[in-house]
């Protein structure tokens, strides 16, 4: 899982994605806002904040420099260009195999005992 956190005037916004699965996911002050599955590289979420104007969460891949961005706009303004590096993106899907494969032996186990 992947997380993109900015706090935009007292406003926190959060996007979580999953480099598993597929699911996004944006929340505005805790709340879910935004929802759905994308397996390319680029994807938009459209939120209203607070105050009721609009926002724009526009994630996608870099190839050149192979780090996952975030762009934040307000009312079609950039506002914060979050990155995520090789790093952070391998430890994440690492994270991800080890807990399926723990899973996998756990549930043989279960069944070896039964």
């Amino acid at each position: 899982m992947v997380c993109f956190k900015y706090d935009l005037n007292q406003e926190n916004i959060e996007l979580q994605a999953s480099n598993w699965c597929g699911l996004e996911e944006a929340y505005v002050n805790g709340k879910r806002v935004s929802r759905k599955l994308n397996f390319g590289h680029n994807s938009e979420h459209q939120v209203v904040l607070k105050d009721g104007k609009p926002a724009r969460l526009h994630l996608f891949f870099d190839p050149a420099t192979e780090q996952l961005i975030c762009r934040i706009y307000k009312q079609n303004n950039l506002v914060a260009s979050l990155k995520q590096g090789k790093r952070e993106l391998y430890r994440s899907r690492l994270m991800s195999q080890q807990s399926i494969l723990a899973l996998g032996l756990l549930a043989v186990f279960l069944l070896m005992v039964s």
